[in-house]
């Protein structure tokens, strides 16, 4: 890119709505402890109000700084690059060639949403020294986040001359996009999403925050639990039972409420722009996101049953793909909320075309696999009750404890076979499929032409038993994905096919021609 070419994009300011927001938010930060202290009475002392004043704390401080970062970033859209300008006492200059996009994500939270605004979050794939993985704009004007989303997706880079942002809040560049709907909202998945462990840490979350909130208004709701029944009475299994399910309930309907909130009106769909075709998710209630997936950067699908709940035909849904992070806690990979199985292989058919790898059929993986899981349960198993042997002789625990540890056994032995139940793998056309995993049954799809590295590896037990574990690398998704305890004479065969060429060098073919 030119100098010249450069000064003719002027810089630009995230949209003015952004510090009425956060002046907002301030002084509604502020509303809590006005209304304890003027309508419930409650004594204005730092013991009894420190929760209240650590939210009006938290708002006025993130208000403030919310001011500062609008007064100093700028930013600007040239015909090949997108360059932000951040810093107050640190000055940093950020630059993505646009030809890097990989993603184009808008969100808005509530406090957006009522007064028009879209944080846009441009993502590029590379990792910054401070842990930044996209470029993000916390917040354009509605109108702006669409137009800018528009050139970005539809306007290939080196080709088209930057275009003046339309006004703010005015004029947006709203065009029909060409896209293939492949499934919408089914209200009934919040079942799947309601019943895990992450449910008593929804209650524990929800219990400690409504406890100081009523706290602080002058209501002791200790005394009002200890009125509720004669806990004495109940005995401390009675009330452990009755924390158990009353804890889970409040968990249950907390996740509920969260995933329908967060997904209400999904929608994914195939859309055609004039750069490319992405996959787009859109959800959110009250607050709102979509994102736009290259489908030119996907290397393939994963679907992941969760042990647990895989009587129900639960399964998470989420794309091989470049430039996306598994670790974002946004979950950008994910296409589908955690929903029946069904829905996932219909989505995954849609994906793939007519050429679905994941309908193919897997080779199973011989039993020397599972006698090697078999003898890690055992060794597992065995460590509880040989470590509480001499305790146990020595009087510092009952006898019968090692006895009773004896019962993990049937437990690991079971999981044992689970686990060599799910090992799977397959070549499918331009896919390698693997499948494995305990707690999640996880089959992934990845195109053959993405792998860089193959790898085959054994252990001392794998060399006794005669297995291999091939794993296929690629810069995208977990970045390996393994074959574990595939048979030893079979590994290289796998290997060559699920990354022709690259063994080429290590592998000798021997061609057997009959000789008249």
């Amino acid at each position: 890119m030119s100098d010249a070419r450069a000064a003719e994009a002027p810089w630009q300011r995230l949209s003015i709505r952004v510090v009425w927001v956060d002046v907002a938010v301030s002084i509604l930060s502020l509303i809590p402890g006005a209304v304890a202290i003027w309508i419930f009475g409650v004594d204005p002392s730092l013991g009894t109000l420190w929760p209240l004043a650590i939210v009006a704390a938290l708002g006025i401080v993130g208000g403030v700084s919310d001011i500062v970062r609008w007064a100093f970033t700028t930013y600007r859209i040239t015909a090949t690059d997108i360059e932000r300008r951040t810093g107050l006492f640190v000055k940093r200059h950020r630059t993505l060639h646009r030809d890097r996009v990989r993603s184009v994500d808008t969100a808005a939270k509530l406090r957006h949403r009522l007064v028009g605004l879209r944080v846009v979050t441009i993502g590029a794939g590379q990792q910054t020294g401070a842990g930044e993985s996209a470029l993000v704009l916390d917040a354009l004007s509605r109108a702006h986040a669409l137009d800018l989303r528009e050139r970005l997706l539809t306007a290939p880079a080196y080709t088209h001359a930057p275009t003046e942002p339309p006004a703010d809040g005015h004029g947006a560049a709203t065009t029909d996009d060409d896209a293939e709907v492949f499934t919408t909202f089914r209200p009934w998945w919040v079942v799947y999403n309601m019943f895990n462990i992450w449910a008593y840490l929804m209650a524990a979350g929800l219990l400690w925050g409504g406890f100081w909130l009523l706290s602080s208004f002058g209501f002791d709701i200790i005394a009002f639990v200890v009125r509720l029944a004669d806990w004495g009475a109940l005995g401390w299994a009675g009330i452990v039972l009755i924390g158990l399910i009353a804890g889970g309930m409040i968990g249950a309907i907390g996740l509920g409420v969260s995933f329908l909130l967060g997904y209400w009106h999904f929608e994914l769909a195939r859309v055609r722009t004039g750069s490319g075709v992405y996959l787009r998710t859109r959800r959110g209630l009250l607050s709102t996101r979509e994102v736009n997936r290259d489908e030119s950067r996907m290397r393939g699908l994963s679907i992941g049953e969760p042990l647990l709940w895989r009587w129900m035909g639960m399964a998470d849904t989420n794309v091989i793909t470049t430039g996306l992070s598994v670790w974002d806690p946004q979950e950008p990979t994910v296409i589908l909320p955690r929903g029946p199985i069904s829905v996932a292989k219909r989505v995954a058919r849609d994906v793939f075309g007519s050429a679905d790898p994941m309908t193919a059929p897997l080779t199973r993986h011989p039993p020397a696999a599972l006698r090697r899981r078999l003898w890690w349960a055992t060794v597992i198993s065995a460590i509880a009750p040989v470590a509480l042997i001499a305790p146990a002789l020595a009087g510092a625990v009952p006898g019968w404890l090692p006895w009773a540890t004896l019962g993990l056994w049937p437990i690991a032995s079971t999981a044992a076979v689970i686990a060599y139940r799910a090992l799977g793998h397959a070549i499918a056309g331009d896919h390698l499929v693997v499948r494995s995993g305990l707690f999640s049954r996880t089959t992934s799809a990845l195109r053959r032409d993405a792998v860089s590295t193959i790898a085959i590896r054994q252990s001392i037990l794998q060399r006794r038993l005669g297995l291999a574990t091939v794993s296929a690398m690629t810069a995208a998704g977990w970045s390996a994905y393994e074959a574990p305890d595939v048979g030893a004479h079979d590994a290289p065969v796998f290997a060559d096919a699920a990354a022709p060429g690259l063994l080429d060098d290590f592998i000798e073919r021997v061609d057997v021609a009959e000789r008249g």
